[in-house]
């Protein structure tokens, strides 16, 4: 049987397709696994039974830092009116670092006239930090709501920081192929296959379904 004049075409772009969606699947496969689980378990967020860990602790930052904090909050104080924002001292996130092991960045803390406060959310949990101006007492408080938090909170890019934000992005982008390729390659195989439109076309027809009736 002879082949048909655009057999050769057909073969290059069946190829092609084939080829780039393998290559979107197996860049978005932990990505697609990771976001349907935790799709699952946010629709059933509800019936999954989570215990936050909160861990609090105090102490009293010593009387140099204690004299530094105050000279940085009289200099904010003197620069704008009412509340400010600004990093907290080097000196204090190293002595943070060495007391109690955290990890505090460069990131603007709220200083007022009586303390500073520095709110740390993070997926699958919250802490915070503040230091009183009076009397140098600092506290600290981290809450651990568990890996499965932790997980949902990916999923919905909640306080992950710019590398997952661009991850998400980029991961859309090859579900996108994957699913473009995945067409065009059921469209090049429908003409052997007569049940691919009736099954691509209840695909679309299923959840439309569902939210004309069921979504109100």
């Amino acid at each position: 049987m002879s082949a048909t004049p655009n057999s050769p075409r057909r073969a290059y772009w069946l190829k092609t397709m084939h080829q780039w969606h393998w290559i979107s699947s197996a860049v978005c496969l932990l990505g697609i696994l990771l976001f349907s689980v935790t799709g699952i378990t946010l629709n059933h967020a509800a019936q999954i039974d989570t215990q936050a860990l909160i861990t609090n602790r105090t102490t009293t930052l010593p009387l140099p830092l204690q004299t530094e904090l105050r000279q940085v909050a009289e200099k904010l104080a003197a620069e704008k009116t009412g509340d400010a924002e600004a990093p907290l001292p080097a000196s204090i996130r190293d002595w943070l670092a060495d007391s109690w092991s955290l990890n505090v960045t460069d990131e603007p803390a709220e200083w007022s006239s009586s303390e500073v406060y520095l709110g740390q959310p993070r997926p699958g949990g919250d802490a915070w930090l503040r230091i009183g101006l009076s009397d140098g007492e600092v506290e600290y408080e981290l809450t651990d709501r568990g890996w499965i938090s932790w997980l949902n909170d990916l999923h919905k890019g909640r306080h992950t920081g710019v590398v997952w934000y661009w991850f998400i992005d980029l991961l859309a982008v090859a579900c996108l192929f994957f699913s473009i390729t995945g067409l065009v390659i059921l469209q090049l195989h429908a003409k052997n296959r007569p049940s691919t439109w009736a099954v691509v076309g209840l695909g679309v027809l299923i959840p439309v379904l569902i939210a004309l009736l069921f979504i109100h």
